[in-house]
């Protein structure tokens, strides 16, 4: 199963999904409502441990950098990610009224009231909620900064390993299953024709974003350096098709860093920030998670203010710290957020992780081709008035 790339496995739950849910009885879509229950009930569970063990150790080893450069590398990637999810919003806000005009929110304006109920539940309650997990984790990041031993740094690295077992070897892999009962679930409700047509346009709408982000910061890179910024991305171009097929911003670095060289970042800005970049700089998974839950709320019939989705953005520029490098890692991270600040239902947020997953793979490639123009910035803002500008002399290339 594994060797089934992620996004086929979540297509064909979907399509399978939607197959079971329009001929099988009333008995067979209980059991599927039961495992995606339970899976509910381990998500929810897990989630806090997730934002721990990415966000504690993620911000340690950040702290555990030094100067001017990690300050700078660190600030860009948070800025870009920020305005990159304030675009999405925009974007939602402005056209999701006219792409998704003919879509009846009432139908799904309390979708739990029409699906089959789980026969039974398996209560998890969480060791602690999700923002008492957010305070818990900055205090610990930030503490392991300032003391001086990596002894707790050792053990929060160590858990974090462990967090990401279980979600490469039990979420992951459960994932599709999970997707699959929502869909028969739905398409059992008479709901699925809707959330499809939805899927289609959004899916369409996120691509475009993603395509004119890397236009847009491409720009500045190239701006600052007086060079071609098609040109800049063109060269990056592998570590997009690379991160296409790996969905992983960690597995892609290498591609990445040979990139960024080959348009003359210097090398010790470029064996800096490239690799810190995989895990700080999320702005095409931040544009498909606010897309997304934009989405999922309109389909809800909600409308909800910039003031309403801001801090949301904010905490998930944060909360996306150090996500694994395996697929659908930052939807995960972000899971509890949507659940917390945007007051995302159980099945709010399923639809939310199969529209995530549904293209997962542009997100991460836009993350790791986007490193590439904040690695070129930060080049030119911290090796400014100290070394000629080598990125110039390649813009001909």
């Amino acid at each position: 199963m594994n060797r089934i790339p992620l996004l086929v496995r979540i297509i064909s739950a979907i399509i399978l999904g939607i197959f079971a849910g329009s001929f099988v009885p009333e008995g067979v879509i209980e059991l599927f409502a039961t495992f995606t229950g339970v899976f509910d009930n381990f998500l929810s569970f897990v989630i806090p441990l997730i934002i721990i063990g990415f966000i504690a150790p993620g911000i340690a080893s950040i702290g555990k950098g030094a100067g001017k450069m990690l300050g700078m590398t660190a600030g860009l990637a948070y800025l870009s990610t920020i305005l990159a999810g304030i675009a999405a919003y925009l974007a939602a806000r402005g056209l999701y009224p006219v792409i998704l005009s003919r879509q009846n929110a009432g139908e799904l304006e309390n979708p739990e009231e029409s699906l089959i109920e789980a026969s039974f539940t398996v209560d998890m309650t969480p060791v602690m909620d999700v923002m008492a997990a957010l305070i818990l984790s900055f205090l610990l990041g930030v503490g392991m900064t300032s003391v001086k031993g990596d002894t707790l740094y050792s053990v929060m690295s160590e858990f974090r390993s462990i967090i990401h077992k279980v979600i490469e070897n039990i979420i992951i892999p459960l994932l599709p299953f999970h997707i699959f009962g929502i869909f028969a679930n739905m398409a059992y409700a008479g709901q699925v024709a809707t959330i499809l047509n939805v899927f289609a346009k959004v899916f369409v709408m996120i691509i475009i974003l993603h395509l004119l982000y890397l236009v847009a910061v491409y720009c500045i890179a190239g701006s600052l350096h007086q060079a071609n910024p098609l040109t800049l991305l063109k060269k990056l171009s592998p570590a997009y098709f690379t991160a296409l097929g790996t969905q992983s911003s960690a597995a892609t670095i290498p591609v990445t860093l040979k990139q960024t060289k080959s348009i003359g970042v210097k090398e010790k800005v470029a064996d800096f920030s490239v690799p810190l970049l995989a895990n700080v700089h999320l702005a095409g998974s931040t544009i498909t998670i606010t897309s997304c839950a934009m989405a999922v709320l309109y389909m809800q019939g909600q409308v909800s203010s910039f003031m309403d989705v801001f801090p949301f953005i904010l905490m998930l520029g944060v909360t996306m710290i150090a996500a694994p490098g395996v697929p659908g890692g930052a939807v995960m991270a972000a899971v509890g957020l949507l659940e917390s600040m945007l007051g995302f239902s159980s099945v709010m947020v399923s639809l939310m992780i199969a529209l995530y997953l549904a293209q997962d793979s542009f997100g991460t490639a836009t993350n790791v081709t986007g490193d590439g123009a904040i690695t070129t910035i930060a080049n030119r803002l911290i090796g400014k008035d100290k070394e000629p500008d080598t990125v110039k002399s390649n813009q001909a290339g």
